[in-house]
C-alpha cells in the first residue's frame, strides 16, 4: 500500500447522529449502537420516528381524532426513547415525529432540517407492516443525501 495516501486521509468523525426507531427489533438495535456511539464520541442524537398514513383504513383516516390521538401515542413513545437515551448518558438529545411514507420523509424532510452526518436505521420495519428491508431501509441507503448505517 501507498503510505502517503494513508497518511493524508482524515477520520472519518460524525458530529450529529439520526436515528430512526418505531420498536421493530433491528430498529431497537439501531438505537442501543446509536446510542453507544453518541456516548462515545461524545455528540448530538436525534431520534425520528414516522407516523405511516397508509396504517390507517379509511375510517379511521378521515377521523381526526383517531389521528391526533395515533401521533400522541408516537410522541410519548419517542419520548420515552429520549429518556432512555438520556438516562445512559447521551448529553444532547433532540426528537422529531414526522407523518408520510418513512423513507422518503426521513429522506426528503427530516435530514435537511436536522443536518445529521450519518443516519441509522434498522434493516427492518416493525411487525404488521408490509415494507421490509426492499422498500423503507434500501431507499433511504439509496437515496439519503448523508451516510447511512444498517444495523441489524
Amino acid at each position: 500500500m501507498n503510505e502517503p495516501v494513508l497518511n493524508n486521509i482524515k477520520d472519518v468523525y460524525f458530529h450529529n447522529l439520526l436515528v430512526a426507531v418505531d420498536d421493530s427489533p433491528d430498529a431497537v438495535l439501531a438505537f442501543k449502537y446509536a446510542i453507544h456511539r453518541a456516548i462515545k464520541d461524545e455528540v448530538g442524537l436525534t431520534l425520528v420516528s414516522v407516523l405511516e398514513n397508509d396504517d390507517y383504513n379509511i375510517y379511521e383516516a378521515l377521523s381526526k381524532d383517531f389521528v391526533h390521538g395515533a401521533r400522541e401515542d408516537m410522541e410519548k413513545r419517542i419520548a420515552e426513547y429520549k429518556q432512555k437515551a438520556e438516562e445512559a448518558g447521551v448529553k444532547e438529545v433532540h426528537t422529531v415525529v414526522a407523518e408520510g411514507d418513512p423513507g422518503e420523509t426521513i429522506v426528503k424532510e427530516v435530514i435537511p432540517h436536522v443536518k445529521p452526518d450519518l443516519l441509522i436505521i434498522g434493516s427492518k420495519s416493525k411487525e404488521g407492516i408490509k415494507k421490509r428491508f426492499g422498500s423503507q431501509a434500501a431507499y433511504m441507503a439509496k437515496y439519503s443525501p448523508v451516510s447511512v448505517l444498517v444495523v441489524r
